[in-house]
């Protein structure tokens, strides 16, 4: 063993001397292979969605390149007719009119003269979807619409999260519309719309907070009367859409009362409500129609010390005969705040638009709503001096701020502020007055603190009555043409500048 491995060592020490001492033009200085090399750092770029544009490092002694695509084979089993073949000489190869949300595989080879072609290098890659959903509308807390092109073909959305599968109706894939219920608010979603597998469309948005979390749902089919009579102090209301036919809602707990979209208000149709026990209430998107009713005002209050806030909001109001508001009894409300509704059609036959005969509220805020084709023939704002003869330790604050009212007490006798309280603060501005002959009042115990930056069109009475005593606007105003965009439709949209700069009128006309 030992006399083996020393000649072993000998052996490759002579080998290394022989070649240490032979010419050194005989050095090797390239190798000769039999084929070329495959391609490597093989790369797919995805341009403009269905356009890839594939790159490889250049072979050495390479004169060109065979190139296949296929398509739906991102295992790369390269099996049946490719869908395109192509020979380069650069390295790349720029793939386009690619179908949409697809996968696809492709290799490359290189090829030179006098040489074995290399063998294959592949990769798979993915077109990007399409871009066909977007969202309708703003979004909703519990629910959204989405649409499509009309006229492409899609089979389903699906909704995460949630898992919600909703599959297109023929009607819906008609109209290119879909209307998804039954989410969350503040929570972040994707809908994603699909033809079979392919995606068409994807978008994503966050649901806002939902004020009515905890609330009990009621459907058109329920007793919403016996709802309300065993619900509790604080609790939540929301009706879904659809036509209540309810001739009395009587409100005796604190409750809020909502509507859970706000685009599609439910309707309590023919109702009048009745608030007593001292009960607060707040009516929030709801349209309320007296068509059918008993001829009543829309709310009507019982006698009561110590009633809880109204507040309204988001409601459309139209079709009573009485009134909107009657308080005929003694009765001191904390508070009452009207925003951002719609009042019309609204006869006052037998009583005035807003009226208190023997109560009060502390504080009475209307703002931001417009009122139309009412009162014709009564007062407005009317509060007489029984309430404060009932409550003497009582001050009212009334702010009437940034509305719009059209053909509303449209007579030479007609007041604005038929306010008698014997403790009073009104505040009056930045409201639209048109098309009517009314005036603001002729009570001297009508205390307006302030009146300011107010719009009066074909409404001369406002700034220039002769009714005795009359109480007109002598202070900063305008009397532009606001530039309705159909007032006889109920479309306000206001057009002139300068009210829009200067936010006069119901906002909702201003944007």
């Amino acid at each position: 063993m030992n006399r083996l491995f020393k000649n072993t060592i000998l052996g490759v020490s002579y080998a290394l001397a022989v070649s240490a001492c032979s010419d050194q033009s005989e050095q090797i200085t390239s190798i000769d292979y039999e084929r070329l090399f495959s391609p490597i750092n093989m790369k797919s770029e995805i341009k403009n969605d269905t356009v890839s544009d594939v790159t490889w490092t250049s072979v050495t002694g390479a004169s060109s390149y065979d190139v296949e695509i296929y398509e739906e084979d991102a295992n790369m089993a390269f099996s049946g007719t490719p869908l395109k073949v192509s020979s380069v000489t650069a390295a790349e190869a720029l793939f386009t009119g690619l179908a949409w949300d697809t996968d696809y595989s492709v290799r490359v080879k290189a090829k030179g003269e006098n040489i074995t072609e290399s063998k294959w290098t592949a990769l798979t890659f993915k077109t990007n979807h399409e871009r066909l959903l977007t969202i309708a509308d703003d979004t909703e807390s519990r629910e959204v619409t989405l649409q499509w092109p009309i006229g492409q073909t899609a089979t389903a959305i699906i909704i995460t999260p949630g898992d919600i599968t909703h599959n297109i109706t023929p009607e819906e894939l008609a109209t290119g519309t879909v209307r998804i219920t039954g989410l969350t608010g503040k929570t972040a979603y994707t809908a994603t719309l699909k033809n079979g597998k392919k995606t068409r469309g994807l978008v994503t948005w966050t649901t806002p907070i939902d004020p009515l979390s905890g609330a009990t749902l009621v459907t058109p089919q329920d007793d919403l009367a016996a709802v309300l009579t065993a619900a509790s102090d604080g609790d939540i209301i929301a009706l879904q859409e659809g036509t209540y036919n309810i001739a009395t809602i009587n409100v005796t707990k604190s409750v809020i009362i909502a509507g859970v979209s706000v685009k599609r208000k439910p309707m309590l149709l023919g109702t009048i409500i009745k608030l007593d026990n001292n009960a607060g209430v707040e009516l929030k998107n709801l349209i309320l129609d007296g068509t059918g009713s008993t001829g009543d005002q829309t709310i009507v209050y019982a006698a009561g010390d110590n009633f809880g806030a109204l507040a309204i909001d988001g409601c459309e109001i139209k079709n009573y005969t009485k009134g909107a508001l009657y308080v005929n009894y003694k009765t001191k409300i904390k508070s009452i705040s009207i925003t951002n509704c719609l009042y019309h059609e609204i006869e006052c036959n037998g009583g005035d638009m807003f009226d208190f005969r023997n109560g009060l509220a502390e504080t009475f805020k209307f703002s931001n709503n417009t009122v139309y084709n009412s009162a014709l023939a009564r007062d407005f704002f009317r509060m007489d001096a029984p309430g404060s003869t009932n409550y003497p330790d009582s001050k009212s604050v009334i702010t009437i701020e940034n509305n719009t009212f059209y053909k509303v007490i449209n007579g030479a006798t007609r007041r604005m502020l038929y306010i008698r309280l014997g403790n009073q603060e009104i505040h009056f501005n930045k409201n639209i007055l048109a098309g009517t002959l009314g005036y603001y009042s002729n009570q001297p115990s009508t205390t307006i603190t302030e009146m300011k930056d107010n719009n009066y069109f074909n409404a001369p009475n406002f700034t220039a009555s002769t009714q005795v005593s009359a109480k007109n606007d002598t202070g900063v105003y305008t009397s532009l043409d606001p530039g309705f965009a159909n007032a006889d439709a109920g479309n306000f949209k206001v057009s002139n500048a300068t009210l829009i700069t200067k936010i006069v009128g119901d906002a909702r006309w201003l944007k």
